[in-house]
């Protein structure tokens, strides 16, 4: 990981309450330390909720899973940038697989969103990853790299001097097959290069964490690969036990 800090947040999408927002961030208290920088991304009517428990705890930080392109208007069910921030929020995560796949989202409109979490002052963690399909016909570099250029395009490599890259393949999340260390390593390094092309400082500063069936028994050696700076929990994060183990494996490979 070099210089760059661990990162690993918790994407609780379409789960949880609030007795288990309580138990843990209760449980996440006792293992946390500065060595590893954390968020925690609940539904979005949990955010004031998750922000208040946080605030007594002050080691991770609030994350959105979603957030709209526009300011305000009539977008029925959607949320602002402004809104998230008056929630608490830090991180916002942009385009990820299941917002991409079954809501339709373009990488026109991740630039976009990309755009307006930047201007707002809040964090992106970007999200990227091929198919299945795509992986098995050889197309992995060119998917990863469609979809980061159109975010480039439109926000310049500067853009990600405060950003996160999360490369979730779409054929490991939720489905329990994880990457195996060398293919992270690999679309990693790719990602940074192609950063590296525009911008060298960005391309070594940014921080690329790792997502999709992510458990502490694998943890330890896809952080132990020297481009993958953290992870990108999904629901291995709903355990807080499991959650402290990934962390701990991001933190014995800082």
């Amino acid at each position: 990981m070099g210089n760059r800090k661990p990162f690993v947040a918790a994407n609780w999408k379409l789960h949880g309450s609030r007795s288990q927002l309580e138990r843990f961030t209760t449980a996440c208290l006792k293992g946390l330390s500065d060595d590893v920088e954390t968020v925690l991304c609940p539904s979005h009517v949990h955010l004031d909720f998750a922000s208040n428990l946080l605030a007594e705890q002050g080691l991770m930080k609030l994350g959105a899973q979603s957030v709209s392109q526009h300011k305000s208007g009539a977008y029925t069910g959607e949320i602002s940038c402004e809104m998230l921030i008056e929630a608490g929020c830090r991180y916002v995560i942009v385009g990820h697989s299941e917002r991409r796949r079954l809501f339709g989202e373009t990488s026109f409109i991740v630039a976009e969103k990309f755009a307006a979490v930047r201007a707002a002052g809040l964090i992106p963690i970007l999200c990227l990853g091929e198919s299945g399909a795509a992986r098995q016909a050889r197309r992995t570099f060119e998917v990863i790299a469609e979809e980061l250029d159109i975010v480039l395009e439109k926000n310049g490599a500067m853009a990600f001097d405060n950003a996160i890259i999360a490369y979730e393949p779409i054929w490991a999340v939720g489905t329990g097959k994880c990457a195996t260390p060398e293919q992270a390593q690999e679309v990693h390094s790719f990602i940074r290069g192609r950063l590296a092309e525009d911008t060298p400082v960005i391309g070594d500063k940014v921080r690329i964490i790792y997502g999709g069936s992510l458990t502490p028994a694998n943890a330890r050696d896809l952080f132990a690969q020297p481009d993958v700076d953290g992870g990108l929990i999904g629901g291995a994060s709903l355990d807080d036990q499991a959650f402290l183990g990934i962390v701990e494996a991001a933190k014995g490979a800082s």
